[in-house]
């Protein structure tokens, strides 16, 4: 499916909706992580793939939106109030709650402190501080490729280790696996696949391409675009997907990271849109606040176009054949080829940009993202918001 490009008095019509939905059009950057969620009317469109993907009524989507802004703009206080005390933090999709794991040595005040926030407490047996040690000593090994990926857990108060089924066997996995173990509390999860990149070859279609590589974009910023590191090729140029010079790649990294941003220019402008590719309604990004570990969140792409899910895990270590990168997001949406370096929101907060995964848009299976406010913070950029 193309796409046609905003015309100025399209945009100027879509951002005047946009003012009418909320009192805020400040744009937003990475320091605006505790900036209340928007509560403007999730869209039809919105609905109806949060209906499709994650099995819900269109009541019980709307009920879960809104819930999730809340946890949203509660974590960050709840964080604080938890002190050294904090094993994590995530949103409970039954319940509707923000919840704070909390270790045994909290004491009585954190406890009420806590929960004066509003946000639901849960024991757990180790604190954030001691599992964040835990995946550092693992960052620090080398891990062969029938390892996917590590993350923490705080649910489960353990870091989880997923490696590849088909080579559980495998002398070096089976070393690395006894090696991390030994740095911490670890638990082993068996994936049906290793992760790869979202990038393609050029095959016609949206939405920029450069080198051999097609991918997506994230996220406009002032003066230019968010997307995937690995999609730069170094070949220089940057085009549309109407094959129009775009700009060039400033600033990339992959692996260890996987982001970069592009310049704008020759014609091109950009808008505080993210693309619902006839699936939905086109929408408007107003922040980038961080939704919690078990909310809902979706992911354009000019592969797949647009699909939801759930956030599964953060500051997760994926072990990619080119190396691995840090930090990242994991969700339960699916992606495709050519789906790199696209957006994943959360209402309409932007949260990160498209990296890879394993599986597919037909069988299911697990994408990551890169955090929008690392990249923000990284190249001192401003998201271009509504």
């Amino acid at each position: 499916m193309r796409r046609t490009r905003f015309t100025h008095a399209a945009l100027a019509a879509l951002l005047t909706l946009g003012a009418g939905l909320t009192a805020s059009t400040s744009p937003a950057s990475a320091s605006d992580s505790e900036t209340p969620a928007s509560e403007a009317p999730a869209s039809a469109g919105l609905l109806t793939a949060m209906q499709r993907d994650l099995g819900l009524s269109k009541t019980e989507a709307e009920a879960r939106l809104a819930a999730e802004q809340r946890a949203t703009a509660l974590e960050p206080k709840a964080r604080r109030a938890a002190g050294s005390s904090l094993g994590g933090t995530w949103f409970d999709a039954t319940t509707g709650e923000l919840t704070v794991g909390l270790t045994p040595a909290a004491t009585s005040k954190t406890l009420r402190d806590v929960r004066a926030t509003g946000a639901a407490v849960r024991t757990v047996t180790h604190s954030a501080r001691q599992l964040a040690a835990t995946q550092a000593r693992l960052d620090e090994l080398s891990a062969p490729a029938g390892v996917s990926s590590w993350h923490v857990d705080p649910q489960k108060s353990t870091v989880v280790v997923d490696v590849v089924a088909s080579e559980r066997a495998d002398n070096d996995v089976r070393r690395f696996v006894a090696r991390a173990r030994q740095a911490g509390p670890v638990t082993v999860r068996h994936v049906s696949a290793a992760p790869q990149t979202f990038a393609a070859g050029t095959v016609g279609g949206d939405p920029y391409y450069t080198g051999n590589a097609r991918c997506s974009i994230g996220f406009s910023v002032y003066g230019g675009f968010i997307t995937a590191g690995h999609c730069d090729q170094r070949a220089g140029a940057v085009y549309g997907w109407d094959r129009s010079y775009v700009g060039n790649f400033q600033g990339s990294s992959f692996p260890d990271n996987d982001y970069a941003w592009v310049n704008v220019g020759s014609g091109w402008w950009t808008v505080p849109v993210v693309l619902g590719w006839g699936t939905v309604s086109d929408q408007l990004v107003r922040g980038s606040n961080v939704a919690p570990v078990g909310s809902s969140i979706c992911r354009s792409g000019s592969t797949t176009h647009w699909h939801c899910g759930t956030v599964l895990a953060m500051n997760e270590t994926v072990n990619y054949s080119q190396g691995a990168v840090h930090q990242m997001t994991k969700t339960s949406v699916c992606a495709e080829p050519g789906d790199s370096g696209g957006s994943f929101i959360s209402g309409d907060q932007a949260q990160g940009v498209t990296s890879g995964g394993w599986g597919n848009c037909s069988s299911g299976g697990e994408t990551w993202f890169q955090p929008v406010n690392e990249i923000l913070n990284r190249y001192g950029l401003t998201l271009h918001t509504a």
